[in-house]
């Protein structure tokens, strides 16, 4: 790398820390091409993205952002996991660990707050932001649907008892 793309890199992965909401930072123990190309595309359907940087680079476009305290992570062959959801990248990352140890968890931060590896392991296991819209939007309809059903109950009571007279009287 000469110097122009390194600060094209720098500038690029400031950007990124400006904008996302956690990053994940994991230790890559020798993951093949094609476990990392996998990894990747797990993390792009989830949303998110996932990124081996030189480490000396991400310190750099670490200053000035929410995430400054992960410095302390960056060392050896470290990769970077971020994603604008909260959950998204901890979850796709802490899920490919468990099935392939030559990914290990080290940290990383949601924001200001940074996170441990337990942190980023108990981050993985909440629900997603699209798992707690659809909560959500369940939780607001079933007043809905159970007000519906209240109405048409007795309406659906009277037509039993009819039908049954009716089946009755034709006996």
């Amino acid at each position: 790398m000469d110097r122009s793309q390194k600060t094209e890199a720098v500038a690029e992965l400031n950007n990124v820390f400006k904008e996302v909401g956690v990053v994940v930072v994991t230790r890559n123990l020798g993951l093949s091409v094609a476990q990392s190309t996998e990894l990747r595309t797990k993390m792009r359907e989830a949303g998110a993205s996932y990124k081996v940087a030189k480490n000396r680079l991400a310190k750099l476009a670490l200053k000035d952002t929410d995430y400054a305290g992960i410095d302390e992570y960056l060392v050896g062959p470290t990769a970077l996991a971020w994603s604008e959801d909260p959950v998204a990248a901890a979850k796709v990352a802490v899920d490919f660990a468990k099935s392939n140890d030559k990914l290990e968890i080290v940290g990383g931060s949601m924001g200001t707050q940074v996170l441990d590896e337990a942190g980023i392991r108990s981050l993985a296991s909440m629900p997603s932001l699209d798992e707690l819209r659809g909560t959500i939007v369940g939780l607001v309809n079933a007043p809905a649907t159970k007000i519906a059903r209240v109405v048409n109950e007795p309406a659906a009571k009277l037509a039993r008892v009819f039908g049954a007279y009716g089946a009755k009287d034709a006996a």
